[in-house]
């Protein structure tokens, strides 16, 4: 993204991240991202993992992800991106499918917003689930707080996407254990944007629940929260992440396990 842009980057957001192997300790990790394309002040970065193992030859995959980068200026104003070259049909389609993307996260927020303001207005709905059987969400309930620190940061002082994410990662797994007894495997993450920054010295608070279940996956909803030690005593805190994460787990035979039922 630095090198298409000429400056530096920050991380907007990433979409539609799918995990379709597991890497283990050992094996050789192969990383390639390439801007798709450039939207005047922002631009989608395509990235794609994979793992090699050595003793089979054999190369699979573990990931596809496409994040999405904002230029950032010197100065007050806002730089604009020079579009991207494409070179072959496969630059083409990728080009395309930057723009759909796009257009489906923008909608995913105008229907996630729609969502929130009908709920505030059914109040008392939740109060009738009332399944026996079912498993109270407050159960799954996870609270992490970490300290940012040089090592969790780039060269501008912020956090580094990636190590926020594998926070979130971390306590969602813990909250999603606590339905299936189970070590959960992370297979997709929805709707991780970056709302606002975080820098070094800055404590991180990370909140997990469960948010349903679907037979044998989980949705566990992740909020990030930061605070600078002015606002750690003010109790003012900055939303800064937020991201739905779905999980399986699977028994000693490597099947899929089941998943009770939860209540709100």
């Amino acid at each position: 993204a630095e090198k298409h842009a000429g400056v530096s980057c920050v991380t907007a957001s990433m979409d539609d991240i799918q995990f379709e192997e597991t890497a283990r300790i050992g094996q050789i990790i192969t990383i390639k991202a390439k801007v798709n394309r450039a939207f005047s002040t922002s631009m989608e970065v395509g990235i794609k993992v994979t793992v090699q193992d050595t003793l089979a030859n054999i190369e699979k995959l573990v990931s596809v992800a496409y994040a999405t980068y904002v230029a950032k200026p010197v100065g007050a104003g806002k730089i604009e991106l020079k579009p991207v070259k494409l070179l072959s049909r496969e630059d083409h389609l990728a080009y395309s499918l930057a723009t759909e993307r796009r257009r489906i996260r923008l909608d995913y927020e105008h229907v996630f917003q729609n969502l929130m303001q009908e709920s505030n207005k059914e109040d008392g709905y939740y109060d009738t689930l009332k399944e026996e059987d079912a498993i109270s969400t407050d159960l799954t309930h996870v609270q992490s707080i970490e300290l940012v620190l040089p090592p969790h940061a780039n060269h501008h002082e912020n956090a580094f996407g990636g190590q926020i994410m594998a926070w979130m990662e971390t306590v969602a797994s813990i909250s999603a254990s606590r339905l299936c007894h189970s070590y959960p495997i992370l297979k997709s993450v929805d709707m991780f944007k970056f709302r606002g920054p975080s820098i070094v010295g800055d404590r991180l608070v990370f909140n997990a629940i469960v948010n349903n279940t679907f037979q044998n996956s989980v949705e566990v909803g992740v909020r990030v929260e930061a605070y600078n030690c002015e606002e750690w005593i003010k109790d003012q805190a900055r939303h800064i992440n937020s991201a739905f994460l779905i999980f399986n787990a699977v028994n000693d035979k490597g099947e899929l396990l089941t998943f009770p039922r939860v209540k709100p």
